[in-house]
C-alpha cells in the first residue's frame, strides 16, 4: 500500500531550513508483511533531510494480540512498537520513538486494568489513547479509510467517563473524526476539562462523494466549529493529515505527486485559521505518514510546513515544530 517510493521521487526538492529541530507527534507502523511500514522505512522518510529527533507514535489497529480476552488484544500493538522503540534506541543519531499512543475502548468498566497492561508492555513509553469517533451517516461516501466509530460516542456517558479517566491518571485523549463532527467534540472537551485532548488532522475535512465541490462551503462551516472547539482551553490540534485521499485533493494517484508549494497553495489556509484560534503554543505539526505517504513524500510535507510556518515569531515556530509536542506528550 504504502510502497510508492518510484512515484515520491519524482519530486525532489532541497530541504528547508535543515537544523530546525523536528518532534513528530504522529506516525503508525505496521509489521511485516502486512503493510510494510515498521522502522526502517519509518527511519527512511524521518532521515530524509529533516532534523527530526523524536516521534510519537499513534494508534493504528496494527500486531494486535490473537489470543486472549478481547479487551487486552490492542496491548499487542503496544508491544509491537516498544520493541520498534528499544530497537530505534541502540541508535541515538536517528528518531526516537518517545511516546505511544494505544488504543483501548474507553467505555469499559475493565478500562483501568486494559491502561495498566499498556503501561507495563510500553516500558515508559505510554502517554495515551486514542478511541476514535469517526462517523459518517452516509454510507454512499467512498472513504478510503472509514471511520469505525457508533454515532453518538462522543456524548456516551461511559465514554465520557472513560476520558475523564485518562485525565486523572495522567494520560492524554486523541481522536480522530469528521468535520461535521466537530460540534460533538466541543461539548465533550467542555464536559471533561481535567483531562488533555488533542484533534487529529484539523477534524477531517472531507472532500469525496457527496463532499465533493464544496470546500469552500466546508471550510466556512469548518473556521467556526474549530473555533468552538478551541475556546476549550485542554484542546490541542494536531496539524497535518490532510493529505489522505479522503480529503478530496486528487493527489493520490495522480502522475506526479505535489511539490511543497501546491501543497502550501491548497492547504495553508486551514493551518493559519488553526494557529489563529488555537496559538501557536497548542498545535503541533504532525506528518500522519505513512498515510499521507499516500499522497506527497515526508521531505515535501516538512518543507510545506516551513513555508506555512516561516512568518510566525522564532518561539511560535519552536512551539509548532516540536515544543507543543514535546509539553503534551511528556517527551
Amino acid at each position: 500500500m504504502f510502497n510508492n517510493s518510484e512515484w515520491l521521487r519524482q519530486v525532489r526538492e532541497a530541504v528547508i531550513d535543515p537544523g530546525r529541530e523536528i518532534v513528530d507527534p504522529h506516525h503508525h507502523l505496521w509489521p511485516k508483511p502486512h503493510l510494510s511500514y515498521d522502522l526502517e522505512e519509518l527511519w527512511s522518510d524521518t532521515q530524509d533531510g529533516h532534523n527530526v529527533v523524536q516521534t510519537v507514535f499513534m494508534e493504528c489497529g496494527a500486531a494486535y494480540r490473537t489470543e486472549g480476552p478481547d479487551a487486552l488484544k490492542p496491548v499487542g500493538e503496544t508491544e509491537f512498537v516498544t520493541n520498534a522503540a528499544m530497537r530505534a534506541a541502540l541508535d541515538r543519531s536517528k528518531a526516537q520513538i518517545a511516546g505511544i499512543v494505544a488504543h483501548a475502548d474507553l467505555r469499559r468498566a475493565d478500562l483501568d486494568t486494559i491502561l495498566d497492561a499498556h503501561g507495563a508492555a510500553a516500558k515508559g513509553l505510554f502517554r495515551g489513547i486514542r478511541h476514535a469517533g469517526a462517523f459518517e451517516p452516509d454510507k454512499s461516501v467512498p472513504l478510503s479509510i472509514p471511520g469505525r466509530g457508533p454515532a453518538g460516542l462522543y456524548a456516551d456517558p461511559d465514554f465520557r467517563r472513560g476520558v475523564a479517566r485518562l485525565g486523572a491518571r495522567g494520560l492524554t485523549y486523541d481522536t480522530w473524526m469528521y468535520h461535521h463532527q466537530l460540534p460533538d467534540y466541543a461539548a465533550l472537551a467542555a464536559a471533561v476539562p481535567e483531562t488533555v485532548m488533542i484533534l487529529d488532522h484539523f477534524g477531517t475535512p472531507l472532500g469525496v462523494g457527496p463532499y465533493g465541490g464544496k470546500r469552500d462551503e466546508i471550510f466556512a462551516k469548518w473556521k467556526d466549529d474549530i473555533a468552538e472547539v478551541a475556546a476549550c482551553p485542554n484542546v490541542y490540534a494536531k496539524l497535518g493529515g490532510l493529505a489522505m485521499p479522503d480529503n478530496g485533493f486528487g493527489w493520490t494517484g495522480r502522475e506526479k505527486p505535489p511539490g511543497s508549494d501546491e501543497f502550501v497553495e491548497a492547504q495553508a489556509p486551514w493551518y493559519h485559521h488553526a494557529i489563529k484560534v488555537f496559538g501557536p503554543e497548542r498545535c503541533m505539526f504532525e506528518s500522519n505518514f505513512p498515510v499521507d505517504r499516500l499522497s506527497l513524500s515526508y521531505r515535501t510535507l516538512w518543507n510545506g510546513l516551513k513555508k506555512i510556518a516561516k512568518d510566525y515569531p522564532e518561539a511560535a515556530q519552536a512551539a509548532m515544530f516540536s515544543g507543543t509536542a514535546r509539553k503534551v506528550y511528556k517527551l
